[in-house]
């Protein structure tokens, strides 16, 4: 397997951590967001956790979730790193990452080049950054729209101060193209690997995996 890690988001029956992990991913995704329908309750996310590999980094997707919140999440579900997936400033990601001792990764909309100066800002306070499609006006869903943004604003950007993960929009079928024309390390699907959403399909786990390493 080359360099690239695959993070497989918003997985939601114990099957789809076996098919994650199966495939070779380096990280799975919980979503604790209601309106999503990749929500998961605190007790099925424990119990999927502990189906979770050693060497699978196990993250908690929230969204501008508070103090109580987080502070439940973290006590029942055992996890590697919290991914603030809100409005979340600078000074509350740094808050956050204090508060719980857990490395924290910031998503970051993207849809146009003024917005890559965020890149900047938050490298100071997270431990990664994850670089998202901008949701569209009024969505309900800060990710996980399916929506991919233009690779071309990230050419030549490679390297920026932390570690960061590509998501948006990638498929089995475009992701070899999103790396080649970003750089990326590190992607993150949701999506794009499901039957129907909230529904993983193994096959489509695998071709992913397979197509970005």
């Amino acid at each position: 397997m080359s360099g690239i890690s695959v993070k497989i988001c918003g997985l939601t029956a114990p099957d789809h951590v076996r098919a994650a992990a199966e495939a070779g991913a380096r990280y799975v995704g919980f979503v604790f967001f209601p309106k999503s329908p990749r929500h998961l309750e605190i007790e099925a996310a424990a119990a999927m956790a502990h189906l979770v590999p050693v060497g699978v980094a196990k993250v908690a997707l929230t969204v501008n979730a508070t103090d109580a919140e987080l502070d439940r999440l973290v006590a029942d579900v055992p996890l590697d790193m919290l991914q603030l997936h809100g409005k979340e400033s600078p000074d509350r990601v740094a808050e956050v990452r204090q508060r719980y001792g857990l490395p924290v990764m910031k998503a970051i909309g993207v849809g146009e080049p003024e917005d890559l100066a965020a890149i900047d800002l938050y490298s100071e306070v997270a431990d990664q950054l994850l670089i998202d499609a901008k949701p569209p006006r009024n969505a309900e869903l800060p990710g996980g729209n399916g929506l991919a943004f233009d690779w071309r604003l990230l050419a030549g950007r490679k390297y920026w101060r932390r570690p960061w993960m590509l998501a948006g929009g990638l498929t089995p079928g475009n992701v070899a193209e999103a790396v080649r024309m970003t750089g990326a390390q590190q992607v993150d699907v949701s999506s794009g690997v499901e039957s129907a959403p909230g529904v993983k399909d193994a096959g489509l786990i695998r071709a992913f995996v397979d197509a970005a390493c």
